[in-house]
């Protein structure tokens, strides 16, 4: 009886072990399947390839067939949703057809895993797709760092506040537009933030340098992720994404970092991740690995830069930029005096961005048109977006700088304006500026 209970004692453990490199395994393999759908039917393989000069980019491949119809069918059948999601490209990463597509990878990935376990229940070879999937996974998430990192570093994410903006209350703003205009406010924080997702992604290039750059882009991230929930901007699942192969990263080492981090003992060395066995392999695949980084950024640098002088700060202005307040308004000859309930009167116009422009109602709402400037002539055209046959003539004149007048046809009136330009400077956002001493807090 002693011996068989001895026998059984030492039985155990050794079960447990097995159990646990079982669930070990079949975890690996779930993560290897997971993300490697996640990243290749989502935007960041497409991210991946930055063509300069180019402005049509291939959709991810969910959107498109057969996957799409799969998103599409599970919606109807499995969600009972009845009108089917839209599947073109929002600007939104949080639409329904993104969560629904979430879920079929998720189905996927399960049952990729099972197909596996099937085929292979050696575990064989486990080492070699490890080391390539965190190649991988490092490229990905190096690209996203980059990409989203230089479109910071290079104010282009969140500009300074245009002057639509600065007219509108700040109670009409929502939570996302309150953060994208706080943000461009202070541009120097925001090159910081861009900068720091830059480094997290530039250090994933380099393989030593890979677990310090995955702790910089979890810290990026998780701030990011935590903006993205506490304002309702539409990046929370690529955010919570980016932060899961920041973790897939960091997985090998974690005992190696709660040693160091909290009992302050020493680590033992790394694992070695190197993809080839000679060392003329090793050397090659690292310089791979740096060409692509540098194509990465330069690339994205590329974009950025082109981006800035086309549609950011540094693009051009129009002809009439500025915020206008109309100081004199006649329809038909007679005066259109300001009413409360008189959205009819307009109090401003603005011209921000070549090609448009903005009359402010009375009750500071924007009506926005397409706008064509004719320096030459001194002529102001405008046209709706809804209605390609609504037109309105305008010939405009310039008195002294500060002074414009508008003379035209609008919707069958003739309309007569008077306008003078608001000095931008005097908005407390634009003129503030940083101070090293403040006597006392200047809040308002």
């Amino acid at each position: 009886m002693a011996t068989q209970s001895v026998s059984t004692e030492q039985k155990a453990p050794r079960e447990q072990a097995v159990a646990s490199t079982a669930t070990r395994w079949i975890g690996f393999r779930f993560v290897v399947v997971y993300f490697g759908l996640y990243c290749v039917f989502t935007q960041i393989v497409t991210s991946l390839l930055p063509l300069p000069n180019v402005q049509w980019l291939p959709p991810d491949l969910s959107r498109v067939p057969p996957f799409r119809w799969l998103t599409l069918w599970t919606a109807a059948h499995v969600f009972r949703v009845a009108t089917p999601p839209n599947y073109a490209d929002t600007g939104s990463g949080d639409t329904l057809f993104d969560w629904v597509t979430l879920f079929c990878l998720l189905v996927l990935a399960v049952v990729g895993t099972a197909i596996w376990i099937a085929l292979d229940r050696e575990c064989r070879r486990h080492d070699a797709i490890a080391k390539w999937f965190r190649v991988s996974i490092r490229i990905c998430l190096a690209g996203q760092m980059i990409s989203y990192g230089l479109a910071k570093a290079i104010p282009l994410q969140m500009p300074f506040p245009n002057l639509y903006r600065l007219v509108e209350p700040y109670g009409n703003l929502t939570p996302m537009g309150v953060l994208w205009a706080s943000i461009g406010a202070a541009p120097a924080y925001e090159v910081f933030a861009g900068c720091a997702e830059m480094l997290g992604g530039i250090l994933l290039i380099f393989p030593r340098t890979t677990t310090f750059g995955a702790l910089i882009c979890l810290a990026d991230m998780t701030q990011v992720f935590m903006l993205n929930m506490t304002y309702d901007v539409p990046v929370k699942l690529l955010s919570f994404h980016l932060i899961l192969l920041s973790l897939v990263l960091l997985a090998p080492d974690f005992s190696r970092l709660v040693r160091f981090f909290f009992s302050n003992r020493v680590t033992e060395a790394p694992r070695c991740w190197d993809l080839f066995v000679t060392r003329r392999a090793i050397r090659i695949a690292f310089v791979v690995q740096i060409l692509l980084g540098v194509w990465l950024f330069g690339a994205n640098l590329y974009g950025s830069v082109k981006g800035w002088h086309e549609y950011g700060a540094g693009g051009a202005k129009p002809e009439l930029y500025g915020i206008w307040d109309i100081e004199q308004f006649m329809v038909d000859g007679k005066p259109r005096e300001p009413m409360l309930t008189d959205n009819d009167r307009w109090k401003r116009a603005l011209f921000d961005f070549p090609g448009y422009m903005a009359f402010q109602q009375m009750d500071d709402s924007l009506i926005h048109y397409f706008a064509s400037i004719n320096t030459k002539e001194q002529t102001l055209t405008l046209t709706k977006r809804t209605d390609k046959n609504w037109k309105a003539d305008f010939i405009f004149k310039r008195g002294p700088a500060d002074h414009l007048e508008l003379d035209g046809t609008m919707d069958g009136h003739q309309e007569h304006m008077v306008l003078k330009l608001k000095d931008r400077n005097k908005f407390m956002i634009v003129s503030r500026g940083f101070h090293w001493i403040n006597e006392v807090p200047f809040n308002r």
